[in-house]
């Protein structure tokens, strides 16, 4: 209950549904449909587990796919109901991440995991999670996770805004590697690389991809926000060039990993 009162406090005073509206944020955005997208096929059916207020969804179902949703704040549901137009083939019902009992096992082509592991505290939680996406997921079908990238947080929020030698987070610290812990009260879990291969070694998936979802863009933002149109499709061509990169792709703020489903 803890991890919920937390994240109804922070979604009920957080606008959700403009973080991903700026320029600079769009690379996110635009980064992951572009992932997607090369595994998509007409008739696949899409499952989004967290979808927030349906920014993905939204943008599938308008071009054609049946999305099925499921999204734990009614804040968030809310929200993407009234952005729901009529004619897109889409459903959203309230659930958690960690419980899928109501979608049977192989039933969706794509599943997006796109939210909840951002506020998975526990690693049993996290790995129900990961389990119950692939579960749904039909065996050769492509699996989404994002995460909150540990390393770059460390840059961000402990020198760059002087969290290191505040109190409140010491114990969230590990001061010999630099590792950083949360609870619900940080809203944000947080990864690094060899955390989410550890949570993926036992299921029966192959990844397809490891992607900086945003690299750099949030440190550079203000320039990012203010191309013109011309100058910012050069910037995504780049992105996209260097975003899987092995020695680039850990500086990024949010992470993608793209996992197909292997058939037992």
């Amino acid at each position: 209950m803890e991890r919920i009162e937390a994240l109804k406090n922070y979604y009920e005073s957080h606008d959700e549904h403009a973080r991903l509206g700026s320029q600079h944020g769009s690379v996110e955005f635009l980064t992951t449909v572009h992932y997607i997208e090369k595994y998509l096929k007409h008739g696949m059916t899409i499952l989004e587990i967290g979808a927030g207020t349906g920014r993905y969804s939204h943008y599938f179902a308008q071009r054609g796919y049946d999305v099925t949703a499921v999204e734990l704040m009614e804040c968030n549901i809310e929200v993407f109901k009234q952005n729901t137009a009529k004619e897109e083939h889409v459903t959203i019902s309230q659930g958690d991440a960690i419980d899928l009992s109501d979608f049977a096992s192989d039933s969706y082509d794509v599943t997006l995991l796109l939210g909840p592991m951002y506020h998975l505290y526990t690693d049993k939680d996290k790995r129900t999670a990961l389990c119950e996406a692939v579960r749904v997921t039909r065996p050769g079908g492509t699996i989404f996770a994002a995460y909150c990238n540990s390393d770059m947080t460390v840059y961000q929020f402990c020198f760059a805004r002087g969290g290191i030698h505040d109190p409140q987070y010491k114990d969230l610290i590990d001061y010999d590697t630099f590792a950083l812990s949360s609870t619900p009260a940080e809203i944000f879990a947080l990864y690094r690389k060899e955390d989410i291969d550890a949570l993926i070694k036992a299921l029966p998936v192959r990844r397809l991809h490891y992607v900086g979802a945003d690299m750099l863009t949030r440190y550079i933002g203000d320039a990012v926000d203010a191309m013109d149109e011309e100058t910012f499709a050069l910037y995504m061509k780049y992105h996209l060039s260097i975003c899987e990169r092995p020695y680039m792709v850990g500086a990024t703020n949010h992470i993608l990993d793209v996992l197909r489903k292997e058939s037992l």
